[in-house]
């Protein structure tokens, strides 16, 4: 008899100053528990999420600090263009609100 095997989470974080770095790092990753904890953080704080499979499987292979490489760029700008869009409406509707 064969059991199935509970999916792990997995997270990674990144974050980007354009005027310091070239390019984003990874500032956390984990797996499992460690992984629930970033997760559970960031909603927290207000951070968005944005699930993509394959590309947390390769950022959790980079070391904590560790600038991601050129070939991640693409898909690291169409993240971070997301959550630019949800920080402008999110921006956007706090001034509808205040009016």
């Amino acid at each position: 008899m064969t059991r199935r095997k509970k999916d792990v989470s997995i997270a990674a974080a990144l974050k980007y100053e354009n005027a310091k770095h070239s390019a984003p790092r990874v500032t956390a990753k984990g797996r499992g528990s460690i992984a629930d904890k970033i997760i559970a953080e960031a909603r927290r704080h207000g951070i968005p999420i944005k699930e993509d499979p394959a590309l947390v499987q390769i950022l959790s292979r980079l070391e904590i600090d560790e600038h991601i490489p050129a070939e991640l760029y693409k898909a690291v700008a169409e993240i971070l263009a997301f959550v630019y869009a949800l920080n402008e409406r999110y921006r956007h509707e706090r001034l509808e609100s205040v009016r």
